[in-house]
């Protein structure tokens, strides 16, 4: 790499590190970006591409009046290379951005890797880089030797929690004289294939789900980790009491069969099932979908059993079962400040779900922040911290602050955004006022700096 500038180096070519490096490489630095796959595998990825997405294929909701839509707006507008081609690759999923996974994550490795200021290494780092710019994005499942160089520098340990992945059906196995197309309140696209469940057939699955037979988790010290709570397997919510999953991912609230005759008309209002297994598209032509929530630890062979008893998958083909695995983050409020910089070290930075935050949004929104502040170093400029009437600057600005005897990974939402100069009763309107305060002081923000070339 010829350059007169000193290479930043990036590890790890995750969400985070994807987006990083690519705002670097803009902003006229060279980058060197490490991804140890395929040399060393990790156990949650079956590819080598960058920003392979492991738990599920969307981003969450789209509108902009939501948490994960608000970061989805707000790194638009500041050129997110990853939410660019999330946006090019997306699949129907009512009102959620969802994406092809196998190609959303090729075209985005195949984009990255032809910028003329990145350069690939495929190679396992072993311990964090002594001089020079580095940025950390090796998630959740940092390798074994470079997690033990980070905590020597920390001189803390990891927190951890466990993590799990849901199962992905093949579509033409599902049978779809039961299985019904909808989206929640009708809003958008139907785009979700929808299991209805009676009452007799929930208690039996809510009954085998009690005695089903887990995997032996050989590697992990579960007695020492914790279940993150927006990613809890089917097993432990059915654990958590008879009714807890129909309050979680089998819901029924909104969702009506089509077939049984316009829902809004006043005789069919009460039409819905008792509860819903609900499938989201997980590639573009419609050939593989999701489970949606349903996380598992469940032996491969209990999962087959149990979720063949599901209405309209007594024949489902599964092409990928549900995985569970150990995620491993810093302690991020007593490590790093909001710019992402580590307090002891300022030329070393961090982002993505090592840091502690929950969720792809949250990770790309780190990446960008992140490898910004690497390159403004870089450049002689100082850093920045995002607006906290952002979603992704009140996140961030979160976890440099938080609490850290209690400090558990922090997925984007309303209860971190400052309040409102008044209140409003109304959470729609609550929200959208978010989004709009939001988005103008983004843009005042980006007006305000001299070098907005390198930050937007």
């Amino acid at each position: 790499m010829s350059h007169s500038q000193p290479p930043i180096h990036v590890i790890g070519a995750g969400l985070a590190g994807t987006e990083a490096a690519w705002q670097i490489a803009q902003a006229g630095i060279p980058v060197i970006l490490h991804e140890m796959r395929p040399v060393r595998p990790s156990p949650a990825h079956h590819t080598e591409h960058f920003a392979e997405l492991v738990c599920s294929n969307s981003f969450g909701a789209m509108a902009a009046d939501r948490a994960s839509g608000l970061i989805h707006a707000e790194l638009r507008q500041l050129g997110s290379i990853v939410i660019a081609q999330a946006d090019e690759h997306s699949v129907p999923a009512g009102g959620a951005l969802a994406v092809d996974r196998a190609l959303f994550s090729q075209r985005l490795t195949e984009t990255v890797c032809v910028h003329p200021r990145i350069e690939l290494r495929r190679e396992e780092v072993h311990t964090i880089p002594a001089d020079g710019i580095v940025v950390l994005t090796t998630g959740p499942l940092t390798s074994p030797d470079l997690a033990a160089s980070l905590q020597a520098f920390t001189g803390q340990d990891y927190c951890s929690f466990f993590d799990a992945a849901s199962p992905i059906v093949v579509g033409e196995s599902i049978n779809q004289d039961i299985a019904f197309m909808a989206s929640r309140y009708d809003r958008g696209e139907a785009a979700y294939l929808n299991c209805p469940l009676n009452p007799q057939q929930y208690q039996a699955f809510w009954q085998a789900l009690q005695t089903a037979e887990q995997a032996e988790l050989k590697d992990f010290e579960l007695e020492t980790a914790k279940f993150f709570e927006g990613c809890l397997p089917i097993e432990e919510q059915a654990r958590r009491g008879v009714e807890t999953m129909r309050y979680g991912p089998l819901k029924p609230v909104g969702l009506f069969d089509a077939r049984l005759g316009d829902f809004r008309a006043p005789e069919n209002k009460t039409k819905k099932p008792y509860a819903v297994v609900q499938l989201r598209q997980e590639d573009r032509a419609g050939q593989l979908w999701n489970m949606v929530g349903f996380q598992t630890n469940l032996r491969w062979g209990e999962q087959k059993r149990i979720f063949r008893m599901i209405p309209g998958l007594e024949n489902a083909e599964f092409v990928r079962m549900g995985v569970m695995h150990r995620n491993t983050f810093i302690n991020a409020p007593e490590l790093l400040d909001a710019t992402l910089q580590f307090r002891q070290r300022p030329t070393l930075l961090a982002a993505g779900q090592l840091i502690g935050t929950e969720g792809y949004t949250a990770a790309t929104a780190g990446g960008w922040l992140a490898g910004t502040n690497a390159a403004r170093l870089a450049l002689g400029l100082p850093p920045v911290t995002l607006p906290p009437t952002l979603m992704s600057g009140a996140l961030f600005a979160f976890i440099s602050t938080a609490e850290p005897k209690h400090f558990q990974p922090m997925p984007p939402n309303f209860g971190i955004i400052p309040a409102l100069p008044q209140k409003v009763r109304n959470k729609q309107e609550r929200y959208g006022q978010y989004r709009d305060r939001a988005l103008t002081d983004l843009k005042t923000w980006q007006a305000s700096l001299k070098t907005p070339a390198i930050a937007v």
